[in-house]
């Protein structure tokens, strides 16, 4: 998911909504959201919700990835790999 927000309030607020409901911050407004279909749609319904108030300008994308066939290069490939504290 990418989003690009101009108001200021309105990104945090949107940003604080996505990392509440699971999402993973990939970059500034890029993030990763692993999820069942219900918790999927549910976070849907409450981005429709924001896009009521999105200026003409304002934006955000969902993008469906099948990550078997994702390649991920850098820190990215560290997220997907078991870690074990001592």
């Amino acid at each position: 998911m990418s989003y690009d927000i101009k108001d200021d309030k309105m990104r945090t607020n949107f940003s604080k909504m996505l990392k509440k409901n699971g999402a993973i911050r990939l970059q500034l407004s890029v993030y990763e959201v692993v999820n069942s279909k219900r918790i999927m749609d549910n976070l849907i319904a409450k981005i429709q919700a924001y896009a009521n108030h999105f200026m003409p300008d304002d934006s955000v994308i969902v993008f469906e990835a099948d990550t078997n066939r994702m390649i991920k290069y850098g820190s990215a490939i560290h997220r997907d790999k078991p870690i074990v504290f001592f």
